[in-house]
């Protein structure tokens, strides 16, 4: 194994230089989740130039089979997403987004060109692993109902079935060439809030006459906080947000209704039912107890994220020895949240990250923000790491 860890950082140098071209291509030309018609042919020509036979999937998704020997014998899956975000690029940078209003800010540049080299890597060693890889290239995983669960649906982890996938994304808090891991409960599951609270306007200096929204909002959010507090386990990391509330009325006119818009996670799937249940009960009856209405809608997002602990473990164990324990960070868990989700409610998983950071060269800001960047050399760990976790696999 030692010679074939050579023969694979000697493949990552050498294909960093493509790998980075791709990216710039990639981040230049952003396409919005389910959108992604031009990146998805690129993918497919850039497949199609190594020999394989991609297939598309979710009308926008792209699949490939690279077959080692013995190829019915065992099937890892890796997966990259290629969505886009509608955000207004910032950075002053060759690449920048030529779309506009739309921009890679969340790293999925990253992961596609990533994917494709590592591919590269995987079918020149094709002759040296037993098993088959399955590339899962999937759109939409910034917009719900999120590209992987249709992707599943239309069959992504059958034909062949994978003993195993691995997903990587960005982390700009740790710098390039490091990687972070976290075995078990890992991302949030997370739901979004949309509540319309009616009541009768009128003139702010008669309150009598009114049924007041804007204080019936203002108890049901401060209300709601109890779910978290108080029905929840400590045990049981949970999150109520809400960003967005408008009163549309102005200072002495208080209007008919108000809306508001939040986000809900935890990592507890019959608590998360649960909580639906006790947000949407408390919020209507307290709205009519007040003598308004509420309408109080759950739109059901990504399931939370678990890293399988032994496959974890491997992965763990393999990644050190490829880059050395120094550059392997344990990281505590994150309320954000993945569709990589749904591919771990159905197979064993690892989703781990890759750093991108580099402070000297001012390359800090976090993803989704108009100035989120990379540093590049990144692209090497990230090629060469996931093809070695994949053979690594493969053998197990």
């Amino acid at each position: 194994m030692a010679d074939l860890k050579q023969a694979i950082k000697n493949l990552a140098t050498e294909f960093v230089s493509d790998t980075v071209t791709i990216r710039r291509h990639l981040h230049a030309n952003p396409e919005l989740s389910f959108k992604e018609y031009n990146t998805a042919n690129f993918v497919k020509e850039k497949l199609q130039e190594l020999g394989l036979n991609p297939v598309s999937m979710a009308e926008t998704g792209v699949v490939v089979l690279i077959e080692g020997k013995n190829p019915g014998k065992k099937t890892i899956a890796l997966r990259a997403d290629m969505d886009a975000l509608p955000i207004e690029e910032q950075n002053n940078v060759p690449y920048k987004s030529q779309n506009k209003g739309v921009m890679h800010a969340c790293g999925h540049d990253v992961h596609t060109s990533s994917l494709l080299g590592t591919a590269r890597i995987l079918n020149k060693l094709r002759d040296q692993f037993e098993g088959s890889v399955k590339l899962i290239f999937q759109p939409g995983e910034e917009l719900l109902p999120g590209g992987a669960s249709i992707m599943i649906k239309e069959g992504v982890l059958q034909n062949p079935e994978p003993a195993a996938i691995f997903g990587q994304h960005v982390f700009p808090m740790l710098p390039a060439g490091k990687i972070g891991v976290r075995s078990g409960m890992y991302m949030a599951s997370a739901d979004e809030i949309y509540v319309t609270v009616t009541g009768k306007g009128g003139h702010g200096a008669m309150p009598e006459m009114n049924v007041d929204p804007v204080v019936i909002a203002a108890h049901i959010i401060v209300a709601l906080q109890q779910i978290v507090s108080r029905h929840a386990s400590p045990k049981v990391p949970t999150v109520l947000s809400f960003g967005k509330v408008i009163a549309n009325g102005a200072t002495n006119i208080i209007p008919n209704e108000v809306k508001m818009e939040g986000t809900f996670r935890t990592m507890n799937e019959p608590w998360r039912a649960q909580a639906h249940i006790k947000m949407k009960k408390m919020a209507e009856q307290m709205a009519e107890a007040m003598g308004g209405s509420c309408d109080f809608h759950i739109a059901k997002g990504y399931p939370f994220l678990q890293n399988e602990p032994a496959l974890t473990e491997r992965m763990h164990t393999a990644a050190v020895d490829f880059l050395g324990k120094e550059n392997v960070i344990d990281l505590d868990i994150w309320m954000a949240a993945e569709d990589f989700s749904y591919y771990t409610q159905q197979v064993d998983a690892c989703f781990y990250r890759l750093g991108t950071r580099n402070d000297e060269r001012g390359i800090t800001s976090s993803v989704h923000t108009p100035t989120f960047d990379i540093d590049e050399n990144a692209l090497e760990t990230g090629i060469g790491l996931m093809a070695w976790l994949t053979i690594q696999e493969l053998s197990n």
